[in-house]
């Protein structure tokens, strides 16, 4: 479903004529709420932008921004004093990358403590800017998508969507029928009741199992949290799904792919958009964004890589005999406060 390029179709042919004028009516249909219109143009995200509103830093045509109001590409917005450039939301420019997220990344823009994120190796945008669609934990790797259309992006977060995101956990301590039916019927934590949609074994043995779990919804730590309130604890987490996209094999840890046309289409559906064409790269940008591609792993990666485990894509594998026999008959070691 993923790839390094997008599709051939041109912006001449018929079914690509068929898209932009899709994409181009729900333009034209008049003002539209600012935090909407603004996160389109990748200037921030809804809620960031109502943060604005409320604290009177966003102007609209010179006078405060008020909750609620609509305005147009044709306006002039400023940010303390500073004008925003807000024309790409005058063209839905939808653009889509998945990525391998390795652990010691945080998912977010710019981090005050100084530590790696996960948009440091993206492609760099001309007009545009990368909106992560949710987010992953420090801790956590596997799946993050990113998009240049801020609606496309609100859409897949919203909890109202029902868009379904699955892990695949490994958790330490004794697991039974009665405690995976809890967590499916509903457990209450902090910020309310929660529950996994579906669950199912993957492996393991004693007291390290793993399990392939889905959630609904993206409430923050969520599927470590649900296993805690039963008494056990996450040991290795990692997204492998988002919607309809998986996270595929060939993506190693800490690396990049856009998605093509049909991937883009699939996701644009989940959540009731119409299609709209990926725009074609010249062959300079092509060779730009290859390069950028195949860049070697930064240096989060490389200390994932000297810690202590990294999460694999299948169960662990059972010890040899031999080893076993070996272990046995030495002296235990103290358990580690990581459960491994």
């Amino acid at each position: 479903m993923a790839a390094s390029s997008p599709g051939k179709q041109g912006p001449g042919k018929p079914g690509s004529r068929t898209r932009a004028s899709q994409g181009d009516k729900a333009l034209t249909a008049g003002p539209e709420r600012i935090q909407k219109l603004l996160a389109r143009a990748g200037v921030g995200s809804r809620r960031e932008i109502e943060g604005w509103m409320e604290s009177g830093r966003l102007q609209v045509n010179g006078q405060p921004a008020e909750p609620g109001q609509k305005a147009t590409t044709d306006d002039r917005f400023e940010l303390d004093g500073k004008q925003l450039d807000v024309s790409a939301a005058a063209q839905v420019i939808r653009r889509v990358l998945i990525y391998n997220k390795p652990e010691g990344e945080v998912t977010t823009r710019k981090d005050p403590e100084g530590r790696p994120t996960v948009f440091d190796r993206l492609p760099r945008l001309k007009d545009q800017r990368w909106i992560a669609i949710g987010r992953l934990d420090i801790n956590t790797t596997g799946l993050v998508l990113f998009t240049t259309d801020g609606e496309l992006a609100n859409r897949l977060m919203h909890p109202s969507s029902q868009i379904d995101r699955e892990y695949a956990v490994r958790v330490f301590g004794e697991v039974d029928d009665a405690m995976q039916q809890r967590l499916l019927e509903g457990v209450l934590l902090d910020d309310g009741m929660a529950k996994f949609s579906d669950l199912a074994p993957a492996g393991g043995s004693g007291i390290n199992q793993w399990f392939h779990v889905t959630l609904m919804e993206g409430r923050n730590r969520e599927v470590r949290r649900l296993w805690e309130s039963q008494g056990v604890r996450v040991s290795r987490l990692k997204r492998v799904r988002y919607g309809p996209i998986f996270l595929p094999s060939r993506l190693t840890l800490g690396k990049w792919e856009e998605l093509d046309q049909k991937g883009v289409d699939a996701l644009s559906k989940a959540v009731g958009l119409s299609a709209v064409d990926i725009p074609q790269k010249t062959p300079g940008e092509q060779a730009a964004h290859d390069r950028r591609r195949r860049k070697s792993p930064g240096k989060s990666l490389q200390r994932a890589r000297k810690g202590t485990w990294q999460v694999s894509d299948s169960a662990p594998a059972k010890p040899k005999r031999d080893d076993r026999k070996a272990r046995s008959g030495a002296k235990k070691p103290a358990r580690n406060n990581r459960g491994e």
